[in-house]
Parts: C-alpha cells; sequence; structure tokens
C-alpha cells in the first residue's frame, strides 16, 4: 500500500493511544507487510510531535538491539532507536508499576550524558568521547504496543524503539576515569545473579553505539543535544520483571543502579 501522510498519521496517534493505556494493537508488519523501516522511522517521529504537541519533552535518545544476543532473542538483525521523553523517566530505586505497562522486559545499560551537540555524518568513537559529560548507570524498560512482542525491526521502530521508562543511577563517571569495553555488569533479581556481561557487548564498545546513532539520526535531520541523555544499549539479553522484584544492576566502577516492581 501507499503510506500516504494521512495513514502516517493515523498509525502514530493509534500507537500513542496505545502506549497511554496500556493496550496492544496487531504488529504493523502484520497489517501492513509492505511496509519499510524508512517508513516506520516517519510513524515514529510523527508519534513524537504528538507527544510534544501536548507538552511531553525530548530529554534524550535510545539506540536499541545493540548486542547480537538481543538481536538474536528478538529476531531482528540491526539496531533501531528512538526518542527519550521526560516523561519515561525515573531515579535510582524508583518503582515501575506493572499495571502502568504491558508486558515489560528489563535492560541494563550505560547512559551517556553530553556535554556538547553530536551531529552526523561520520561521527566517531573520539567525536563522542569529546562530546560527553560523563556516563551512569542506567535500566530501561521495554514494553511493545505490539501484541504478544511479535515484532521485526519496522514494528519495534514505528513504536519508538519499545521504550517506555528508564531509570538512572546516581553516579556518574568521566570516560577519561574508564574503560567501557571492560566494564563488568552483575545483574541480580532478588539477591540473586541471573546474569553477566561486560561494556563490549554493545556494538565491541558503547561509545561506538552513540557514534552509530547520531550518524542515524543524520539521515533525519536529529542531531544529539547538549544535555541529552543517551542510552547505549542492553549488555544482556531482556529479562523479565514481576511483582515484588527488586532488580540490580552493578557496573563495577560505575556504581549500582535497581529499581523495584510494584502491581
Amino acid at each position: 500500500m501507499s503510506f500516504t501522510d494521512e495513514v502516517v498519521q493515523t498509525i502514530a496517534a493509534e500507537l500513542v493511544h496505545c502506549e497511554d493505556n496500556a493496550t496492544v494493537v496487531s504488529p504493523l508488519t502484520e497489517r501492513y507487510p509492505d511496509i519499510t523501516v524508512q517508513t516506520a522511522y516517519e510513524i515514529q517521529m510523527a508519534a513524537i510531535r504528538i507527544r510534544e504537541q501536548r507538552g511531553e519533552k525530548i530529554v534524550g535518545k535510545k539506540i536499541g538491539l545493540t548486542s547480537e544476543k538481543i538481536r538474536e532473542q528478538i529476531g531482528v538483525h540491526e539496531p533501531d532507536c528512538g526518542m527519550l521523553m521526560n516523561t519515561a523517566m525515573m531515579m535510582d530505586n524508583d518503582i515501575i508499576r506493572l499495571s502502568q505497562l504491558i508486558a515489560p522486559r528489563g535492560e541494563a545499560e550505560i547512559a551517556f550524558v553530553l556535554k556538547e551537540d553530536l551531529a552526523g555524518p561520520n561521527i566517531t568513537i573520539a567525536d563522542v568521547y569529546r562530546a560527553t559529560e560523563g556516563v551512569i548507570p542506567a535500566f530501561e524498560l521495554v514494553d511493545s504496543r505490539m501484541k504478544d512482542w511479535k515484532i521485526k525491526l519496522p514494528d519495534t521502530v514505528a513504536d519508538n524503539a519499545s521504550c517506555a521508562r528508564v531509570v538512572l543511577g546516581t553516579k556518574m563517571t568521566k570516560l577519561s576515569d574508564v574503560d567501557l569495553r571492560h566494564v563488568g555488569l552483575v545483574l541480580r533479581r532478588n539477591g540473586r545473579i541471573i546474569d553477566t556481561a561486560a561494556g563490549a557487548a554493545v556494538m565491541g564498545h558503547p561509545a561506538h553505539a552513540v557514534a552509530w546513532l547520531a550518524n542515524k539520526l543524520y539521515q533525519y535531520g536529529i542531531s544529539l543535544k547538549k544535555g541529552e541523555i543517551i542510552i547505549s544499549g542492553s549488555l544482556t539479553p531482556v529479562f523479565d520483571i514481576a511483582v515484588g522484584d527488586h532488580v540490580e544492576a552493578s557496573f563495577g566502577e560505575l556504581g549500582t543502579v535497581s529499581l523495584r516492581v510494584a502491581e
């Protein structure tokens, strides 16, 4: 089918409604078999404009599917990206309420805080280092508005890279004080270790993921802005959460971040 602006706007409004009301729709790739990733990004940006028109603000960006293990787990073949809105941001040890979400899954990530703009093309890891104030431990809660998490790449791209909540730790570390490739992660749920990883799991280096994001968004006339928070992608496969859980990610010298789960 032809994806007119009217169709793009209709799908975008549908996805915003689903997120607002914790409801789902059939995957876009089932309803629109010829949907492309390019069209999916157009839908994502139309949904962001709806949110901005009602007063929400972009406070950062996210890279998703940066880990090969996650791509295998979800069944897609390349990273994606989305926008972080002020309404999604939470602080360390905050309570995640499942009643406000659909079927959330957790990811432990390293967040970059920018002190300068980053605009593609041809952004390198060195550029990311120059533009970064510091890094912070983070959790992302991903939540698909597609029924039963049946997603292909266009589905998650249109759905703002499945973003739902972002929990930030309280410690910021300068990049000059750490080698992100070798930062270890120990992920615990209710005191028990459920996974471990190193920073290199994120595209070989988390800063490489941020460079990828700057270059990707250049295609759409978007840059990374001074003061924004950029979450660089999960170090491990996503994990499930349930009511009563307390989840903690320890990133060694970067510190920890935790969240609690309630109804």
